[in-house]
């Protein structure tokens, strides 16, 4: 192939970017190769979600399943980082995609990453069943790990505000449910508990799962990846941070710190000396 040939140069320009998502061409647009006028109207947005990530549409019932996921985790009201950073940047001028562009960046591994960390343990607990550890040995085996290579937190469980987080039985039981029906395997929901009982021997007491160990739980029977199960939960994120932008828009206010200006911080440097030259 030449530079010089005409013909080569398109064909190379049209291999610069490849992708099996998208045909596109005057009058025609195609997802996975389903004419979107026929899929506008008959499947719903997680539906189309699925279909984009996993080229192929889901049944109704894992498109339910993946909806209820997506639904529980949109906000968590406007303590969460995220959020109030998405309110304080539009007191700082910046119009609703600034705002949720900053909200969105801070989602990384502190704060918005546990879903996915949650998720590797369930594959590696899953990995050693098959392998065959029995359940309970294949999770402390996978907690033992997990801890050595990141710390005492296991993701997933125990939350600072709920005692147990209302959100994460709901979703276990329409795991359950999935189950009952076959849409689902059940094998991350005993992935799942087994992690709870495990800590809870090890702890003395109780850590519950959480918002965020439930959708892994999903995220995970549905067959996504790891990383894709951030991702998830930043596209469900979104919506509470463009509502609480969009909220903050119509209250007003200009440069809005994280604490009323009546309450001030605490000082711990030096107190007041003179300069000498």
């Amino acid at each position: 192939m030449t530079d010089a040939n005409p013909a080569d140069l398109i064909e190379k320009a049209t291999d610069w970017w490849s992708t099996a998502i998208i045909d596109m061409k005057p009058g025609i647009i195609r997802f996975r190769g389903y004419p979107i006028e026929q899929l506008i109207g008959n499947i719903s947005f997680p539906q189309m979600i699925w279909l984009m990530l996993r080229g192929e549409l889901p049944s109704a019932e894992q498109g339910a399943l993946l909806e209820a996921a997506l639904v529980a985790a949109v906000d968590h009201g406007p303590q969460a980082p995220s959020i109030a950073i998405g309110r304080i940047a539009v007191t700082c001028g910046l119009p609703l995609n600034g705002a949720m562009a900053s909200a969105i960046n801070v989602l990384d591994d502190v704060h918005g990453g546990a879903g996915e960390q949650c998720m590797e343990l369930y594959d590696d607990i899953d990995r050693r069943i098959r392998e065959g550890a029995e359940l309970a040995a294949a999770v402390s085996e996978g907690v033992d790990c997990f801890t050595v290579a990141h710390g005492k937190i296991i993701p997933g469980f125990g939350h600072r505000f709920h005692p147990i987080d209302p959100r994460a039985p709901r979703l276990l039981g329409l795991v359950d449910a999935a189950r009952a029906k076959g849409t689902v395997s059940g094998r991350c929901a005993d992935i799942g508990r087994g992690v709870e009982v495990e800590m809870e021997r090890r702890k003395g007491r109780r850590i519950p799962m959480n918002i965020d160990g439930a959708t892994a739980v999903i995220y995970a029977e549905l067959g996504f990846s790891p990383p894709l199960g951030r991702g998830l939960f930043i596209l469900s994120r979104s919506v509470g941070i463009l509502a609480h932008a969009w909220e903050q828009t119509q209250q007003g206010g200009r440069i809005k710190g994280p604490m009323p200006p009546s309450i001030p911080y605490r000082y711990t440097g030096q107190p007041e000396r003179p300069y000498a030259p």
